[in-house]
């Protein structure tokens, strides 16, 4: 059995992933390299990859390949056509970054929300050294308990940042994008009332037609000029011109993204021109990347590894 990873450096260099060379030889290769990531692939049995994209390019020289395993939930990268065809097996990991994820949601919140970036270059400018009184009451914040934090996408991770948002005294709501998530103790709105009534919009939705440029000029304009975006699903959800531009305009208060539509970012990103701290935070898609979350991802791909090989269908997508 031949286990091959084409691009280690996605789970970190502080994981164990001796664990698989019970199963065999394990071949590991710390970065895609696409001009030659489909001669790696070439005598795999198994190949375990993150971004690199799963089709007949990548894979038509595998003739021994029976297994894909993602290090995430996405398959976005994956033909399925092409390995429906060729029998090759796929499988995902799920759940295991999820209180990572909601962690860093409010840790994008409360950032922004409280002028962090603001008050920190005050003290450490030396303007507070300067200062004539004890306190600073310009900027200003607010409580936010009683606000409405509104939800797109309820799914392990939108439920868990309802949770807490309502342990901080929040009015709860959200809007499914499939439709199919029905939670009744949480209420559920459509997308015009979500984005007009909401003081906090998270997205906690997969990519997909639905979602895709979902956040446009159209929706921010439906937004509270006080409002916070903050984004951990996917970065096209969000139209980043579009965002940039009410940014610019006070269209809405603040933005706080892990995630953008191309990553590693592009040199030509608009959101690169918003400068001001207090009102755009990005973060480089760190927020599943809690040492915990990297551990449980690469124990998830062992045990579904050991799973395909006991004739188990643990994990496996089927589209």
């Amino acid at each position: 059995m031949k286990i091959v990873f084409l691009e280690t450096d996605t789970l970190g260099d502080d994981v164990d992933l001796n664990i698989f060379d019970e199963f065999g030889e394990v071949i590991k290769y710390n970065k895609s390299e696409p001009d030659k990531n489909a001669e790696r692939a070439k005598d795999a049995d198994i190949l375990i990859v993150n971004k690199v994209p799963m089709n007949e390019r990548t894979l038509k020289e595998a003739i021994n390949l029976k297994l894909i395993c993602i290090t995430g939930t996405g398959t976005n990268i994956v033909d399925f056509p092409y390995t429906n065809e060729r029998n090759i097996a796929v499988a995902n990991v799920k759940g295991y970054s999820t209180q990572s994820v909601v962690q860093h949601t409010f840790a994008l919140f409360f950032y922004l929300y409280e002028k962090l970036a603001f008050y920190d270059d005050f003290v450490k400018s030396g303007d507070y050294v300067k200062s004539d009184i004890f306190s600073r009451f310009d900027p200003k914040f607010n409580e936010l308990h009683g606000k409405t934090w509104g939800i797109i996408g309820l799914g392990e991770i939108g439920k868990n940042v309802a949770n807490i948002a309502s342990t901080f005294g929040c009015q709860v709501q959200y809007y499914s994008t499939s439709g199919k998530n029905i939670d009744n103790t949480v209420k559920q709105v459509d997308f015009d009332t979500l984005l007009s009534s909401s003081d906090i919009v998270s997205i906690h939705a997969p990519l997909n037609e639905r979602t895709e440029n979902l956040i446009d000029a159209s929706a921010l304009k439906k937004m509270k000029s006080s409002a916070i975006l903050l984004n951990l699903g996917r970065g096209p959800i969000v139209n980043e011109e579009d965002l940039a531009d009410a940014l610019d305009n006070g269209e809405i208060a603040a933005a706080g993204l892990d995630v953008i539509k191309v990553e590693p970012m592009a040199a030509d990103n608009p959101l690169l021109r918003i400068k001001d701290s207090t009102k755009l935070l990005i973060t480089p898609h760190i927020a599943w990347a809690t040492i915990e979350a990297r551990q449980r991802c690469v124990k998830e791909v062992h045990e579904n590894v050991k799973a395909f090989l006991n004739q188990e269908a643990r994990n496996i997508v089927k589209q």
